[in-house]
């Protein structure tokens, strides 16, 4: 009777064991998750994600694998052969099993008849000089160096500008599509870049802050704006530099001469976005969370190789929607695919008495302008007249 309880025993033991030991290897793999998840998210991204299949080509069109954004109406741009080349693509011509054919409207640069893979960008305009109005490149003084940023003035002098600041993994092109608009209105644009954007130095740690640390540099913008004529700003930012943006209303010294802020498809609060996209992943929940927390602890620096932690709580502005004061014209769609509208529509609900907000159905991230540039000029040009 002994012995078989002693073999029980060892029985039972070894099960311990293993279970201990499956428990340990469990949560060593969802932390190691999380710390992926929390560098992907503050680390700035070198290549594109090329999910689109390049099928072939004519002088005229492109044919491409069917995704949600080579389904899209309108015109976009499509980077081929890792980033080297570029080509801008107008309507949907055909569409078949498994391929999609739209206009091939020029290619900038490449050699698009040997390209196999490809992204679609709402980056259209790669240089101002595509637009057709003056302009001249400036250098900020900002506290991480000199960043580079565009001037376009208005038709006639003002002293209205407008600042646009781009998003996460892009850069300043992407603030031309909304030029047009702004100089019909009267304002001088200011197109920016920020630190670890690739135009701009980088940070000491080389990692974004998500607005929290690059709100200076923006700022430093202003200042700029401010010594040569400007006494009433707009703010224009495309997803994080929608947050950006935020930011900037809300700490910076100049923000009594901050006249509205213009949102598209913007992060108004990160721990929705960063949830959405680990949900995306089929991650666990739980993933998302510590995530959150290590880029918020500046304990976890060693991990994610922040040198500063982010405060997540002060990038939420549901929680701080009645800290804003100035009009803001918000604008994102419900099909975003990469920062969901939901803090959108909930900051809307908080502020209607400031917020303005127009949300599209099928237009993806960022690319109002691409999907229905009309609607897009539209919604600037009416809002902006009816400024204070």
């Amino acid at each position: 009777m002994v012995r078989s309880r002693s073999r029980g025993s060892t029985a039972v033991a070894a099960t311990a064991i293993t279970l201990g030991a499956a428990a340990f290897a469990g949560i060593a793999a969802l932390g190691s998750l999380s710390v992926y998840v929390a560098r992907k998210v503050i680390t700035p991204t070198k290549t594109r994600l090329e999910d689109v299949r390049v099928l072939g080509c004519t002088d005229t069109t492109v044919t491409l694998s069917k995704t949600l954004d080579t389904l899209l109406p309108g015109q976009y741009g499509l980077w081929f052969s890792e980033g080297a080349g570029h080509a801008k693509l107008g309507a949907v011509v055909e569409v078949g099993p498994g391929y999609v054919v739209r206009e091939l409207l020029s290619v900038d640069h490449g050699d698009l008849a040997s390209a196999t893979r490809g992204s679609i960008a709402g980056w259209f305009y790669l240089d101002p000089d595509e637009l057709g109005f003056p302009h001249g490149e400036v250098h900020i003084d900002t506290p991480v160096g000199p960043a580079p940023a565009w001037v376009i003035p208005a038709a006639t002098a003002t002293n209205r500008w407008l600042v646009g600041v781009h998003g996460r993994g892009v850069r300043r092109q992407e603030c031309l599509r909304a030029v047009d608009v702004a100089r019909r209105c009267g304002y001088t644009s200011l197109l920016v870049s920020y630190r670890n954007d690739g135009d701009a130095p980088p940070s000491d740690d080389g990692r974004y802050g998500l607005g929290d640390t690059e709100w200076p540099d923006v700022d430093a913008a202003i200042e700029y704006a401010i010594a040569n004529g400007a006494s009433e700003i707009v703010l224009m930012g495309w997803s994080m530099g929608g947050a950006i943006c935020l930011q900037v209303a809300t700490r910076s010294t100049h923000a009594h001469i901050i006249r509205g802020i213009i949102l598209e498809s913007p992060v108004v609060n990160w721990a929705d976005t960063i949830n959405y996209q680990t949900d995306a992943s089929h991650a666990p929940r739980i993933v998302s969370a510590a995530a959150r927390h290590l880029i918020g602890s500046a304990w976890a620096g060693r991990l994610t190789g922040q040198s500063v932690s982010i405060d997540l709580g002060r990038l939420d502005f549901v929680a701080r929607a009645e800290e804003l004061a100035v009009p803001i014209l918000l604008m994102h769609s419900a099909d975003d695919g990469y920062v969901p509208p939901y803090a959108s529509r909930a900051l809307a609900l908080a502020r209607p008495d400031i917020v303005t907000f127009d949300e599209f159905t099928i237009a993806r991230h960022a690319k109002l302008w691409n999907y229905d540039a009309d609607r897009f000029n539209d919604d600037i040009g009416g809002w902006l007249s009816r400024l204070p």
